[in-house]
């Protein structure tokens, strides 16, 4: 046995002193301190410190990753004593399983292999397991029944999140994804209602598959895949399948935009980065508006809203997807033609440039913006289908002349790539949004 996978088995073990938290209840937080503690300032040296300290506490004589964790793990338990709407016992036990035994499970991999994919799948593998028997042992302990689905709807969001987290940051950061993962399945739970099991498992085994595929073309890298099969699972389960049609039509043909020529592109110097695979920035980026409103249904549909927003954010879910797409095939077919002109000047620029279009590029986007209105019209509950059609194409129009304008004014010294993306995504949600409460 390798010393990261017995350092990883402890902290399981350590992790594990969540199933006290039943009997406990808001003193779990005492012994979760107790190891933060000690961890930060008694242990510095002897077997305890050797089994614990991964490479940078050598240097500082301190375990900060097991402290970090500890604090963490008593922060989170503290909420399970507010005194409304306290952090509900069974969500808390499933954090930290899954951060525990998720990095057991990566480990365990990576003693036979560093891919990243293998190492993605080993976290799962181990950390949706643990989450789902945390959770049926509160049940028990409570004598209440268990909902399965919500179970491991719950476990496999967690898991998801974790498992990104794990990507984008350090594996000192143990703290932070203990934390995002109790809050955000926290905040899942209270959106989401009663979910049919086969809906359930329909939707895992659809968002897995296709993402799957998708790194195995050399679409995303493993954080966009993960980031993308994370928005895949939560648009099924808050708005329904019409809703993730909408989304993989994007992210489907999108991908495939990227592919197309790609070697030409690349010898144009016009090419997406990273051999066209999508990353977790580039993902929010373009669908994280749409991501926002399908959340933001199902809050309206919680709280009884007006239903003139059960009519607009549908609408803006596809404005924002119709101006993801019409971008992304103005930007990959524009770039392969020749005297594209500044948007702003309408003079010649050199292809690339930011806010450069050409009549062929622009065609290009009428057609994706037009796909994904199209489709919205006859798969979400948009009205009459033709209007709304019009409508989500004419948001995802203006999304993206707004990022060719924003590309061509303050792309570069004031606003990122992503950030542009987001702004004219938002700006196509908002169109449709609009000309849909004025029209339908």
């Amino acid at each position: 046995m390798t010393r990261r996978l017995r350092r990883a088995g402890a902290f399981a073990a350590v992790a594990s002193l969540a199933l006290t938290a039943p009997a406990l209840g808001a003193a779990t937080a005492l012994p979760f301190a107790v190891i933060a503690i000690g961890a930060a300032f008694l242990v510095s040296n002897g077997p305890l410190f050797e089994l614990f300290a991964r490479p940078g506490d050598w240097q500082d004589g301190r375990l900060n990753g097991l402290a970090g964790f500890g604090f963490a793990a008593a922060a989170l338990a503290v909420l399970l004593a507010l005194p409304q709407a306290p952090l509900p016992v069974d969500l808390f036990v499933a954090a930290l399983l899954i951060l525990g035994f998720g990095n057991l499970g990566i480990e365990a991999v990576r003693t036979r292999t560093d891919e990243p994919f293998l190492g993605v799948a080993g976290f799962g593998v181990a950390a949706v397991p643990a989450a789902v028997a945390g959770q049926y042992a509160v049940a028990v302990y409570h004598g209440t029944a268990v909902e399965w689905s919500a179970v491991l709807l719950l476990a496999v969001v967690g898991t998801l999140i974790a498992a990104l987290l794990r990507e984008l940051l350090y594996e000192r950061d143990d703290a932070l994804v203990v934390l995002s993962v109790g809050l955000v399945i926290w905040f899942v739970a209270t959106l989401v209602g009663s979910v049919p099991t086969v809906d359930l498992v329909g939707a895992l085994a659809v968002t897995v598959g296709l993402g799957g595929v998708s790194y195995a073309l050399g679409t995303a890298d493993v954080s966009g895949m993960l980031t993308g099969v994370l928005l895949g699972v939560l648009t099924i389960v808050l708005g329904g399948f019409g809703w993730f049609a909408v989304l993989i039509a994007f992210f489907a043909i999108g991908a495939l935009a990227s592919k197309f020529r790609y070697d030409e592109k690349a010898d144009r110097g016009v090419a997406e980065e990273n051999d066209g695979a999508r990353g977790t920035g580039n993902v929010l980026a373009n669908s994280g508006v749409a991501l926002l409103s399908v959340v933001a249904v199902a809050g309206a549909e919680q709280v009884a809203a007006a239903a003139v927003v059960g009519i607009a954010l549908p609408f803006a879910f596809a404005g924002s997807l119709a101006t993801a797409l019409g971008d992304t095939l103005s930007s990959e077919v524009g770039a392969l033609y020749d005297d594209p002109r500044l948007i702003t000047t309408f003079e010649r620029v050199e292809p690339g440039t930011d806010g450069a279009v050409t009549w062929q590029g622009e065609v290009a986007g009428l057609l994706g913006s037009g796909l994904i209105g199209a489709l919205s019209g006859v798969v979400l509950p948009l009205g009459d289908a033709l209007v709304a059609g019009v409508i989500v194409t004419a948001g995802g129009l203006a999304g993206v002349t707004a990022d060719s304008l924003l590309g061509a004014t303050i792309e570069g010294d004031r606003l990122g790539n992503q950030a542009v993306n987001f702004c004219s995504t938002l700006t196509g949600g908002i169109t449709s949004a609009g000309l849909a409460m004025i029209l339908v």
